[in-house]
């Protein structure tokens, strides 16, 4: 699949920021060509999860990373609306609580990886620990660098016991962002999710290109690889997930278990 190749970071690629343009749609010519055949990959993903359950062996583990408003949430909501949410768990990752702070940084992320048969969805995740940190300045860049080995080792481990790990990074553009900021304010239906800490952080764009790139090309690996999705079009955000996470579930290939011993009369 081309787009795979496409935005799929490369183990040991040094990714730049305008390596992909958060406006690009791809060769579609309008939103009703992309919402065609989203929901045709949408459609193959509730027969690849009830696979998965049923062989109880293996689990898929979706992280979302974007800046404010790139769309994480829109994402889960419209390409795992037709999941069985018996076989999936959101998990959605905020500053963390004493509790969480008086362990290692790994150790809330741990307890929520989905277990055996399900796909779980990290909504933000362990990565705001080696992004916000280093925009911050709460970490150094020595510091980010141990994180990024404790990371990949992270991941890797999850690998070899059944998690595949697939790592989507939402790009929006500051103009972007600015619109949904405003819509969000101007809706009284969406006014709820508008925060002034979203301004706050806003002020920090301009140093989140540079950590960001440090953090994607650090830990893009070929057991848990990064997807850097062109998010200003939301539909064509929605198809590149769908068809990306179909990829990786087909290649996982789960399979239905043998049932040994069923009888062969009929049932009265």
């Amino acid at each position: 699949m081309k787009e795979m190749k496409k935005y799929r970071i490369a183990h040991g690629h040094r990714f730049r920021w305008n390596d992909v343009d958060p406006d690009d749609h791809g060769s579609f010519e309008s939103e009703a060509d992309a919402l065609r055949e989203t929901q045709e990959w949408i459609g193959k993903l509730d027969p690849l999860q009830e696979r998965l359950y049923a062989e109880g062996k293996r689990s898929l583990l979706i992280i979302l990373q974007s800046m404010d408003t790139g769309g994480k949430d829109g994402t889960i909501r419209h390409v795992m609306r037709e999941l069985n949410p018996q076989g999936c768990q959101v998990t959605s990752f905020k500053l963390p609580t004493p509790d969480e702070r008086a362990h290692d940084f790994l150790w809330r992320v741990h307890q929520h990886v989905p277990a055996k048969g399900l796909i779980g969805v990290f909504n933000r995740s362990h990565y705001e620990d080696v992004l916000v940190t280093r925009v911050h300045r709460d970490i150094s860049a020595e510091e980010a660098d141990e994180r990024f080995r404790e990371i990949n080792d992270f991941e890797r481990m999850l690998v070899h016991n059944g998690t595949q790990v697939v790592k989507f990074y939402l790009s929006i553009s500051k103009d972007e962002q600015r619109r949904r900021l405003q819509a969000r304010l101007d809706d009284p239906q969406k006014r709820w999710k508008f925060s002034t800490d979203d301004l706050t952080e806003r002020a920090y764009w301009d140093r989140y290109p540079k950590f960001c790139s440090e953090a994607i090309s650090a830990t893009s690996s070929k057991h848990a690889p990064w997807y850097v999705i062109p998010a200003n079009h939301k539909w064509y955000r929605n198809y590149l997930v769908a068809k990306i996470l179909v990829a990786a579930l087909e290649k996982m290939n789960p399979r239905f278990p043998t049932v040994n011993g069923v009888p062969r009369a009929r049932i009265r």
